[in-house]
């Protein structure tokens, strides 16, 4: 990161002109054998796309409040940088009947129509796919967000100092996600550049920072994995290997 990284957004940019090529997001379900692999540019892209959505079609604004109901997921962690790229406060299993709009898996569907804002529903599919038909009251992000534009730029700057995050009941600016992302990546002896993987959920400040904010703010990168718990000893063994992991995210307190 450089010192004037005050958001994740902020982060990412960095990351952006460091290296664009290297890896940043690797996404596993082992309940269905999905891989997906993302370069730092090619979750940018996807980050860009998702903020433009959110910003132009969805006519957020700063301060505005996102129920995001949604796994530890590649694509839940391209919906939390577009939410700081906005100025949107993601709030992570936020309640949808009191948010301005709500992002919603397929699973959770009931629960988001108590949004009255709007709402956008995403499959969950392999390699971003979307629904066979968009569930009744909701737009499918598979098919609104492709065609976004590939740069985004914010309508008003988004101060650092305003609330950026909620998660576990805590809320968070995007200046304390970046200092507290530090802090865990230097108490938690993160090597440089790590990569770290991660089967914790994203209902917890740890599983945020150990899954995704805290490689960020560091240079690395993560391994973010669903439904490790069906991969068995000697398949999270050959995983490490394979994907050359420096640091295992372990639930801690």
């Amino acid at each position: 990161m450089n010192a004037t990284d005050r958001t994740p957004a902020d982060l990412l940019r960095s990351a952006l002109a460091a290296d664009p090529a290297r890896p940043l997001v690797t996404f596993y379900d082992d309940a269905t054998g999905e891989r997906v692999e993302l370069s730092v540019a090619t979750f940018a892209n996807w980050v860009a796309k998702t903020a433009n959505y959110l910003q132009g079609d969805l006519a957020a604004a700063p301060g505005d409040r996102l129920a995001l109901l949604l796994p530890a997921h590649w694509q839940t962690a391209v919906w939390l940088l577009a939410c700081s790229s906005v100025g949107v406060v993601a709030e992570v299993d936020g309640d949808p009947s009191a948010a301005d709009l709500v992002v919603t898996g397929p699973d959770r569907l009931e629960e988001a129509r108590a949004c009255s804002g709007e709402r956008v529903a995403l499959a969950l599919r392999p390699l971003g796919g979307r629904f066979p038909a968009a569930p009744a009251g909701f737009a499918d992000y598979a098919v609104e967000v492709p065609g976004q534009g590939d740069r985004f730029a914010p309508f008003a700057p988004v101060d650092p100092g305003e609330a950026a995050l909620v998660v576990g009941g805590a809320e968070l600016t995007g200046a304390e996600t970046v200092a507290r992302a530090l802090d865990d990546a230097a108490a938690g002896g993160l090597p440089d550049a790590a990569r770290v993987l991660s089967g914790l959920a994203y209902d917890s400040w740890r599983g945020l920072s150990l899954g995704l904010y805290a490689p960020l703010a560091t240079g690395g990168s993560v391994v973010l994995c669903r439904h490790l718990d069906q991969l068995g000893a000697d398949g999270l063994a050959a995983r490490e290997s394979d994907e050359r992991v420096t640091f295992r995210a372990s639930a801690g307190s």
